[in-house]
């Protein structure tokens, strides 16, 4: 698949991204409408939101400069391949 390069569309997708967000937490606090439940809701978007954040753009910056993220998968990859580095290093010293 190609990269989105119209950003229009680029922007349709992220309002689209907002709609689920908002659709699906309306939904959850209907199905059980107690404070805890939008708490849980809040508390569970904004540390999605941040480790995102984290995966694309602090390893990259602050921690890795040659990373570059390209996805999730890509970033449980990386992890995978700094755990090996890591444990060669050790039995290396």
């Amino acid at each position: 698949m190609a990269d989105l390069k119209s950003s229009k569309l680029i922007y349709l997708k992220g309002w689209l991204f907002l709609l689920i967000l908002i659709i699906s937490v309306t939904l959850l606090v209907a199905n059980s409408p107690r404070w805890t439940t939008v708490v849980l809701v809040l508390l569970v978007t904004w540390s999605a939101a941040r480790f995102y954040y984290f995966m694309f753009y602090v390893i990259e910056k602050y921690v890795d400069g040659t990373y570059k993220f390209e996805g999730i998968v890509s970033f449980l990859r990386y992890l995978l391949r700094e755990q090996e580095q890591h444990k060669k290093d050790e039995e290396n010293v």
